[in-house]
Order: C-alpha cells, then structure tokens, then sequence
C-alpha cells in the first residue's frame, strides 16, 4: 500500500520496504541489527528448547533405570564403556559412584570421609552440568531488556531528522511529516518483536531448569543415601538403588 491511498498526491511508498529503504542509513543500520538479534534469538530459542526436553527426557531415563534395582557397579560399568560422555543424571551418578570406589578402596578411610569426599564430587558434576543447561540464557535476558531502547533510538532518531527537514518548509502538513515518523516507528516495532520472545523464552526456560536442578538435587540426596548404607556395611554386599 503506498501513501497515496491515505494522502493523495503524496508519492512515498508506505510499504515495509519502502519505509526501510526511505529511513536514514542510521535508522537501516539499527533495523538490520534488530533482525540479526531476532534471528540470533530465535535460533538460541530452538536450540535450548531441544537442549532442556533432552535434559528432562534423559533424566526420567535414567531415574527409571536406577531404581529398577540394577546393580549400581553393573550401570556403572555400562556408563563408563560408553563411547560419549554421560550428561545430567548420568554425569552425577558415575562421578558419585568414581569417587566412592576410589575413597572405599583406601585402607585406613573412614565411612565419613568417603562420603564427604563423595558428595563433594557430586556437587561439583551437579554444578557443571546446571551450568552447561544456563547456557547463554543470559543472551536472552540480554535481547528482552535492550532489544526496546535500542528500536527506541532509531525512533527517536528518525522523528528528530523529520521535524528538523519541516524547519526548511513554510507549511508542514501531516502529509508530510508522516512517511518520516512512520519509518522512525518501525525500529520501535522491530526492538518489541526481537524483545518479547526473548522474554517470554527467558522466563520458561528458568522455570524448566529450576525443575530439572530440583530433580538433579534430589538424586543427588537419594544416591547419597544409598552410598551412605553401602559405607556402612560390609565390602562384599551387593549394592542397589533399592
């Protein structure tokens, strides 16, 4: 639609494009970036998406095969010849289940001290792989809270280089000022439609990874209950998660 059907004699073209071509280049330079941050934005949604179901997915997986009562030597041993590296459950329970066969097998060690170590070596998995799953949410964060300033400079911006080009017109019509004003509005518009995903992305995301910690925490005190009775007894007793 062009300018014509709301002004007539007025040839600008209203179109999105239109508008993106006529703005000034500071004004084009702030809209093509606001674009790259949306794109960026939404690839990061995707991707962390994919990231957090897998997250949930494998944890249920792992929850279910760990209170089957498998032997806990046989799902490490399983872990271990495992061509890739264990993640979330996986990571914290062969990391736990390391340090206590190692602690265990030191004479002269007592039940507290191979737990203490134990628990601290599940601490330090669980707080890596919690990390690794806040992985560039903060860019997110980032885009929802500047995303808007940045399109309400270019808005800014483009109003100011309207009314400075009237000062040069005997008399200014709106006919004549809209075009600029309009073009100036669409930075706006674009900052609004790269911030509120991200915003909306940013505050799922940290509910679904507040619930995933909370269940990495919980496996973390239930396996430690489990190595607990498994110190406190003899060498040669079978150990499950039952």
């Amino acid at each position: 639609m062009t300018s014509e059907l709301i002004f007539p004699g007025l040839t600008t073209d209203m179109s999105f494009i239109g508008l993106f071509m006529n703005a000034s280049l500071l004004v084009q330079l702030i809209m093509v970036l606001l674009l790259l941050i949306s794109v960026v934005s939404w690839a990061l949604i995707m991707q962390k998406s994919r990231v957090l179901n897998k997250a949930s997915s494998d944890s249920e997986a792992f929850e279910d095969r760990f209170w089957s009562g498998i032997d806990l030597a046989k799902l490490y041993t399983d872990l271990s010849s495992r061509r890739h590296a264990p993640s979330g459950l996986e990571a914290l329970f062969q990391a736990g289940y390391r340090e206590f066969a190692r602690l265990r097998n030191q004479k002269g060690t007592s039940p507290e001290a191979v737990m203490d170590g134990t628990h601290r070596a599940m601490r330090v998995s669980n707080s890596r792989e919690v990390e690794k799953l806040e992985n560039n949410l903060s860019f997110l964060a980032t885009v929802g809270s500047v995303s808007p300033y940045i399109g309400l400079f270019g808005t800014v911006w483009g109003i100011m280089n309207s009314f400075i080009a009237l000062g040069s017109v005997k008399q200014a019509t709106l006919a004549m000022v809209a075009p600029g004003i309009a073009e100036a509005l669409i930075a706006t518009a674009m900052g609004l439609f790269a911030a509120i995903p991200a915003v909306i992305a940013f505050n799922r995301f940290g509910n679904r990874l507040q619930r995933i910690e909370t269940r990495y925490d919980n496996f973390l005190e239930e396996f430690s209950g489990v190595l607990h009775r498994k110190a406190h007894s003899g060498p040669s007793a079978t150990m499950t998660a039952e």
